[in-house]
Protein backbone atom coordinates (compact mmCIF):
# COMPACT_ATOMS: atom_id res chain seq x y z
CA UNK A 1 0.00 0.00 0.00
CA UNK A 2 2.92 2.39 0.48
CA UNK A 3 3.61 2.27 -3.27
CA UNK A 4 0.40 4.11 -4.08
CA UNK A 5 1.28 7.24 -2.06
CA UNK A 6 4.86 7.15 -3.38
CA UNK A 7 3.58 6.80 -6.95
CA UNK A 8 1.15 9.66 -6.39
CA UNK A 9 3.94 11.82 -4.99
CA UNK A 10 6.20 10.99 -7.94
CA UNK A 11 3.42 11.83 -10.41
CA UNK A 12 2.80 15.15 -8.65
CA UNK A 13 6.50 16.04 -8.69
CA UNK A 14 6.85 15.12 -12.36
CA UNK A 15 3.78 17.19 -13.24
CA UNK A 16 5.31 20.14 -11.38
CA UNK A 17 8.55 19.75 -13.31
CA UNK A 18 6.66 19.57 -16.58
CA UNK A 19 4.80 22.78 -15.80
CA UNK A 20 8.09 24.54 -14.97
CA UNK A 21 9.56 23.34 -18.27
CA UNK A 22 6.56 24.62 -20.18
CA UNK A 23 7.21 28.13 -18.83
CA UNK A 24 10.69 28.45 -20.32
CA UNK A 25 10.87 30.21 -23.69
CA UNK A 26 13.26 27.67 -25.21
CA UNK A 27 13.71 23.93 -25.00
CA UNK A 28 16.56 21.53 -25.68
CA UNK A 29 16.70 19.50 -28.90
CA UNK A 30 19.75 17.59 -30.11
CA UNK A 31 21.91 19.24 -27.43
CA UNK A 32 21.10 22.86 -28.31
CA UNK A 33 18.43 25.39 -27.41
CA UNK A 34 15.55 25.82 -29.84
CA UNK A 35 12.69 28.27 -29.90
CA UNK A 36 8.97 27.44 -29.87
CA UNK A 37 9.22 26.88 -33.65
CA UNK A 38 11.88 24.18 -32.99
CA UNK A 39 14.52 26.24 -34.84
CA UNK A 40 18.06 26.46 -33.42
CA UNK A 41 18.91 29.46 -31.26
CA UNK A 42 22.32 31.13 -31.33
CA UNK A 43 24.51 33.42 -29.24
CA UNK A 44 26.87 36.11 -30.55
CA UNK A 45 30.39 36.54 -29.12
CA UNK A 46 30.16 40.34 -29.43
CA UNK A 47 27.27 40.39 -26.93
CA UNK A 48 28.49 40.89 -23.38
CA UNK A 49 26.64 38.62 -20.95
CA UNK A 50 24.62 40.65 -18.48
CA UNK A 51 25.00 43.96 -20.34
CA UNK A 52 21.30 44.04 -21.19
CA UNK A 53 22.16 45.00 -24.77
CA UNK A 54 22.42 43.37 -28.17
CA UNK A 55 25.41 44.03 -30.43
CA UNK A 56 23.40 42.76 -33.42
CA UNK A 57 21.08 45.43 -34.81
CA UNK A 58 20.08 46.75 -38.24
CA UNK A 59 21.39 44.55 -41.07
CA UNK A 60 22.87 42.11 -38.58
CA UNK A 61 19.39 41.52 -37.12
CA UNK A 62 18.08 40.83 -40.64
CA UNK A 63 20.46 37.86 -40.92
CA UNK A 64 20.20 36.97 -37.23
CA UNK A 65 16.61 37.69 -36.18
CA UNK A 66 16.30 38.17 -32.43
CA UNK A 67 14.29 35.67 -30.39
CA UNK A 68 11.62 38.22 -29.52
CA UNK A 69 9.77 38.15 -26.20
CA UNK A 70 6.20 39.43 -25.85
CA UNK A 71 5.11 42.00 -23.30
CA UNK A 72 3.32 39.27 -21.34
CA UNK A 73 6.40 37.01 -21.09
CA UNK A 74 8.14 36.71 -17.73
CA UNK A 75 11.79 36.03 -16.98
CA UNK A 76 12.39 32.63 -15.38
CA UNK A 77 15.55 30.92 -14.13
CA UNK A 78 18.41 31.42 -16.61
CA UNK A 79 16.06 33.20 -19.05
CA UNK A 80 15.88 36.99 -18.93
CA UNK A 81 14.89 39.69 -21.39
CA UNK A 82 16.78 42.65 -22.79
CA UNK A 83 15.44 45.74 -24.54
CA UNK A 84 16.75 46.10 -28.09
CA UNK A 85 17.65 49.40 -29.81
CA UNK A 86 14.29 49.28 -31.60
CA UNK A 87 12.46 48.94 -28.25
CA UNK A 88 11.47 45.30 -28.73
CA UNK A 89 12.14 42.75 -26.01
CA UNK A 90 14.53 39.87 -26.73
CA UNK A 91 15.11 36.67 -24.78
CA UNK A 92 18.54 36.03 -23.28
CA UNK A 93 19.96 32.95 -21.57
CA UNK A 94 22.52 33.43 -18.82
CA UNK A 95 22.66 37.08 -19.88
CA UNK A 96 23.42 36.37 -23.57
CA UNK A 97 20.78 37.47 -26.14
CA UNK A 98 19.35 34.70 -28.32
CA UNK A 99 18.95 34.78 -32.10
CA UNK A 100 17.81 32.64 -35.02
CA UNK A 101 19.88 32.28 -38.24
CA UNK A 102 17.91 33.39 -41.29
CA UNK A 103 19.47 30.67 -43.45
CA UNK A 104 18.33 27.76 -41.28
CA UNK A 105 15.44 26.31 -43.29
CA UNK A 106 14.00 23.65 -40.99
CA UNK A 107 14.12 22.38 -37.42
CA UNK A 108 17.42 20.67 -36.73
CA UNK A 109 19.43 22.95 -39.03
CA UNK A 110 22.48 24.44 -37.30
CA UNK A 111 24.02 26.30 -40.24
CA UNK A 112 24.93 29.31 -38.14
CA UNK A 113 26.98 27.34 -35.61
CA UNK A 114 30.57 28.59 -35.88
CA UNK A 115 29.71 31.28 -38.46
CA UNK A 116 32.66 33.72 -38.63
CA UNK A 117 33.80 32.07 -35.39
CA UNK A 118 31.43 34.56 -33.65
CA UNK A 119 28.09 32.74 -33.69
CA UNK A 120 27.37 29.57 -31.74
CA UNK A 121 24.40 27.29 -31.26
CA UNK A 122 23.10 28.11 -27.79
CA UNK A 123 23.74 25.37 -25.24
CA UNK A 124 21.52 24.58 -22.27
Amino acid sequence: MKLIPAAALAATLLAGCASMYAQTPAKVADGVLVGPNDMTLYTFDKDMAGSGKSACNGGCATNWPPFVASSSDKASGDYTMITREDGKMQWAVKGKPLYYWSKDAKPGDKGGDGFLKLWHAAKP
